[in-house]
Formats: structure tokens, C-alpha cells, sequence
């Protein structure tokens, strides 16, 4: 565990590359191989399963400390992150374990055929052997809240060095449904038939953004620059759903999402088509809510996800279909390396000879000649209910990851209104002493309607500036939150609006974010619940 909580540690401390790749390898080269699989587990996304819920270890943690409970609760909204918060309240240990990273997951593991006494006794213990910095990591792992600052590209890059594996074999042979203890480290990195595991998906190519602009006429000659000959390219809708590969080898089927979940249960009436398909395809599309052959807002399809159990009203209210753009295996061979146009030609053969042509979609190619005409068929994109254009050369081969030249996306510009900040928050991590978090509200007659939340995009500077004005003007406080003085303005920008009934306004925005501070604005100016309602309309 203390080499993991070293490597954990130094790629937070760093923002640079290189630094963060030299430190990934130090680790590759220290641990046993066991860790080494634990450790891409973890970065992977398989996390071990939480076995404690979270107010008994805040309450074991309290007791642990030997402080009133109310002087952790304060502790804890002054840190922002409850993993830290009990590693720092507790009594300080040099730490004399020896446990490695894969024993320790293995007693979490373990601990669910423990009693709620033996769950206690075994953590306190544990708290007990540990360093300040191990128990913050053992903490984040034991809480289900482990993330780390490092892409998983550069993990991938560290391990082809050491190896001599290159990148992209690498990338595939970590995908897929495998788990640190039972795929060994030996079969990662030696020669082997990348055909071994059936179900196992190809790594996603993804687009590349085109800077987000009102002005269209100055995108088209943006795009003519950087772009080129407009018949070098095909241009797709942005299609608002969840991306992911779709697989029939070996007789079964398999559909995976672009977060590497397993999904194949989640979309019982997708079944029919994947069953139909010849054996040895994978197709690459997005899947969405559809209703009398027209797609519905990514809203409806989100009432679906996460339910454990998928209700014949949950079916009926939210039906779904994919739109496919790409074939990546056809007939059992890998044919990411042809061109996009060839591609293009095999994943219409196989959709225009389907028995569920309602099911099995093909994304439409939209015609144009010339980039200021494509420009204008942009300004389509939400009444066709797509997020904007994606842009791909004919010539192109389905990569690995986010490239930047063949695959681009041209996303419609965010819808915005202007709003007044009423409540702030502290954040997390670095920024868990700065007021990061806030709720902004539109006008409602004389009074002040909060309808989102918002915490990205300010600068560094700009967040300084809004701290200090939250901390003098709070006017009252309901545990970490502050109300503040309706004083500050901000355009804020999201990609869809809806009808939402769990909310006071009665609209739910699709990622919201802060797109500048309205210095020029009083709050008398900002916008009415009437303007966010009339979005809604159109």
C-alpha cells in the first residue's frame, strides 16, 4: 500500500506529463505483478465493491479520532473530501504494514460475509497500521471514491515503455470484462490471440472539438483553413444518446458502453437485431430513445438508466434504437484499418439487409458543398435533436482514443441565459478551501428562482475573486452551504432544457456550466423563469 499511496500522491502533486509518466513507470517497476493489475484495475475504473456504508465508517471514524462529532462535521466542510478528513483527525502512525495493495483489496473484498462488530474491529485496525497518506488512499478505496489526475492514455503509455507492447494493443487488451485477480499481468504484455476473449470490445476513436462560435460565417472559413477540400470529407449528425459497441462472436452478443460498462441486460429490446447479425461484426453507433421513428431528448432515455430492474412502463415510456456509424469487425476480421468510406459501404450492406430496420439504424449522411452551406444545416441540429455535425475524412482509419485531424465534432452553440449567484459552496481536493460550487437563479416577478448548479467555467482568478465576494457577503449559512447577497451575474450555457418536475423552477438543464461573469450586468437585468420557459418551447 505505501507504494501505491507514493504513486497515488505524486500524480496529484504534478501537472506535467512526462512526470507523470516517468512516476507510472518507477511504480511498474517496483511492485509485484499482482499489484501492477490491481493498480490498472483501479485506474480502469474497477474499483472494489463498497462493503461499509458511508455513515458507519464517518461514525467508527469519529470514534477512532476521540473529537466530538460536531468538530468532524466542521472539519469535514472546511477539507471538502471525507476520505482526508479522517485521515487527517486521526492519531498520527508512522505506519507498520507490510500488506500489499492486492491484500488490502482482498480484505475488502472480504468483508461481506463479516459482521457490522467485525467490519468495525477489522477497520479500526487497519486505521491503526497505516500512515497519514496510506490511510487517505485506503480510505478513497474503502469509500468507493478513489479517483486519481491521469488519463488512462498515459497509464497505457508508461506500460508500453516498460513492455515494448505498443499503445494500442495495449489499450484493447485492457478493455473489456476482466478483473485484477483473475487476468495476470504475464498475459497482458506476452504474445497472445487478441481473439481469446469473445466479448471484448474494441478501444473507442473519438472526435476531436471544433472551437465552439455564434459567428457561422467565420466557422466556415475557419473550416475551409483548417480542413480543406470539402469532398474529402463526410459530415454525420451529433447524435445526443450513449455511445457504444455493439457484438455478436461466437454465437452471443454483447453491448458495451464507451465507459467500458457491460450493458447487454440494460437493452432487452435491442436483442433481436444483434442476434440477426452474421457472426464476427461490431458495430460503432449511439444508442437512443425513439418513438414513431423520431429520436427523443437524451432526458427520456436517462429515466432508463441505472434501474436495476427495467419495468414494462420504463420500456414503454422510453423505447430505444441504435444509429449506427460505423463497422469496426465484419465477418470476424478487424477492418479498422480501411478507410471510412469502405467501412461506410459494409455498415450499409449490413443495415439495408436487417430485419429490423426500426432497430438497427444508419446514421444519414448529410449532403453539402461547401462548408458555409454545411454551416448553415448546423443551425438544424436541435430540431433534428442532435448535439451538432460530425465531420470525418473518407480516407481515415478508426483509431485508438482522441486524435486530432480525421474525426471532428462541430457542436451547436449552448443555449444561454443570464443569472444571479445565491448560494456557494466549497469544493474539493485543491480548491476545498475556495467557494467553487454555486446555484444561480432567474427572476420570477420580484422574487428569485434558483434552477441550476454550476462549477466549471472560471478561471483560476476569476474563482479568487468570487471566494473573496462570497465570504464577505454571506448573509446566512445552512451547513457547508452559504447564501450570499443576489449581487453577481453570469451567463450560463447548457445543451438541452426540459420539463422537470423534482425541481422548483420546473426545468432541469443539460450540463450546465459558466460561460462568463456578466461584469457589465446589474441583477435587476438578468433573465426571467418566462425566458428559460420559452427555450422550453422551442
Amino acid at each position: 500500500m505505501r507504494a501505491f499511496a507514493r504513486l497515488f500522491l505524486s500524480l496529484d502533486e504534478t501537472n506535467k506529463t512526462n512526470e507523470k509518466v516517468k512516476v507510472l513507470k518507477d511504480y511498474f517497476n517496483s511492485v509485484p505483478d499482482t499489484d501492477k493489475m490491481h493498480m490498472l484495475g483501479l485506474f480502469s475504473g474497477r474499483k472494489p465493491k463498497r462493503q461499509i456504508n458511508s455513515t458507519l465508517v464517518r461514525n467508527w471514524a469519529i470514534e477512532a479520532s476521540n473529537i466530538p462529532a460536531w468538530l468532524f462535521e466542521e472539519s469535514y466542510h472546511v477539507v471538502g473530501d471525507l476520505a482526508e478528513t479522517m485521515a487527517l483527525l486521526m492519531p498520527q502512525h508512522t505506519g507498520n504494514s507490510s500488506k500489499t495493495l492486492t491484500e488490502w483489496i482482498a480484505e475488502i473484498n472480504a468483508l461481506g460475509t463479516k459482521t457490522e462488530e467485525e467490519k468495525k474491529q477489522w477497520l479500526i485496525a487497519s486505521w491503526a497500521m497505516l500512515d497519514s497518506s496510506e490511510r487517505f488512499v485506503f480510505n478513497k478505496l474503502l469509500t468507493g471514491s478513489f479517483r486519481v489526475g491521469v488519463s488512462q492514455n498515459l497509464v497505457i503509455k508508461a506500460l508500453a515503455e516498460i513492455s515494448g507492447i505498443d499503445a494500442a494493443t495495449l489499450t484493447h487488451r485492457i478493455m473489456g470484462n476482466w478483473q485484477p485477480e483473475t487476468y495476470h499481468f504475464s498475459q497482458l504484455i506476452q504474445e497472445q490471440d487478441e481473439s481469446d476473449d469473445i466479448s471484448r470490445p474494441y478501444p473507442f476513436f473519438l472526435a476531436y472539438p471544433i472551437q465552439e462560435t455564434s459567428e457561422k460565417q467565420k466557422s466556415a472559413k475557419e473550416l475551409q483553413g483548417a480542413l480543406g477540400d470539402e469532398s474529402q470529407w463526410q459530415a454525420e449528425w451529433k447524435w445526443d444518446g450513449i455511445r457504444a459497441q455493439m457484438i455478436k462472436r461466437g454465437g452471443k452478443i454483447f453491448i458495451w458502453s464507451r465507459g467500458e460498462d457491460l450493458s447487454t441486460d440494460k437493452f432487452p429490446e435491442l436483442h433481436p437485431f444483434l442476434n440477426a447479425l452474421p457472426d464476427g461484426t461490431v458495430l460503432d453507433g449511439e444508442i437512443l430513445s425513439f418513438k414513431n421513428g423520431s429520436p427523443l431528448p437524451f432526458n427520456v432515455l436517462q429515466t432508463r438508466i441505472g434501474r436495476k430492474n427495467l419495468t414494462k412502463k420504463i420500456l414503454e415510456e422510453s423505447p430505444v434504437a441504435v444509429i449506427a456509424y460505423d463497422c469496426l469487425e465484419f465477418a470476424g476480421e478487424d477492418i479498422r484499418d480501411k478507410t471510412q468510406s469502405e467501412r461506410r459501404l459494409i455498415l450499409e450492406q449490413l443495415q439495408s439487409s436487417t430485419e429490423f430496420p426500426e432497430l438497427f439504424r444508419i446514421s444519414a449522411l448529410i449532403p453539402f458543398n461547401t462548408w458555409k452551406e454545411l454551416g448553415e444545416m448546423r443551425e438544424q441540429s436541435r430540431a433534428m435533436i442532435a448535439e451538432g455535425i460530425m465531420l470525418k475524412r473518407k480516407s481515415a482509419a478508426y483509431q485508438v482514443g482522441r486524435k486530432r485531424g480525421d474525426w471532428w465534432k462541430w457542436k451547436i452553440d449552448p443555449l444561454s441565459v443570464d443569472a444571479v449567484m445565491i448560494y456557494a459552496q466549497k469544493g474539493h481536493g485543491r480548491r476545498a478551501d475556495l467557494y467553487t460550487d454555486y446555484t444561480f437563479a432567474v427572476w420570477d416577478g420580484d422574487k428569485l428562482v434558483p434552477f441550476a448548479k454550476a462549477y466549471s467555467g472560471l478561471t483560476d482568478a476569476e474563482i479568487g475573486k468570487v471566494d473573496y465576494f462570497i465570504k464577505r457577503n454571506t448573509i446566512e449559512k445552512f451547513g457547508p452551504v452559504r447564501t450570499v447577497k443576489p449581487e453577481l451575474v453570469f451567463e450560463i450555457g447548457f445543451e438541452g432544457i426540459n420539463k422537470s418536475t423534482r425541481h422548483k423552477s420546473g426545468i432541469a438543464l443539460r450540463f450546465p456550466r459558466i460561460l462568463r461573469w456578466r461584469h457589465d450586468k446589474p441583477k435587476e437585468e438578468a433573465d426571467t423563469i418566462e425566458s428559460l420557459r420559452a427555450l422550453l418551447g422551442e
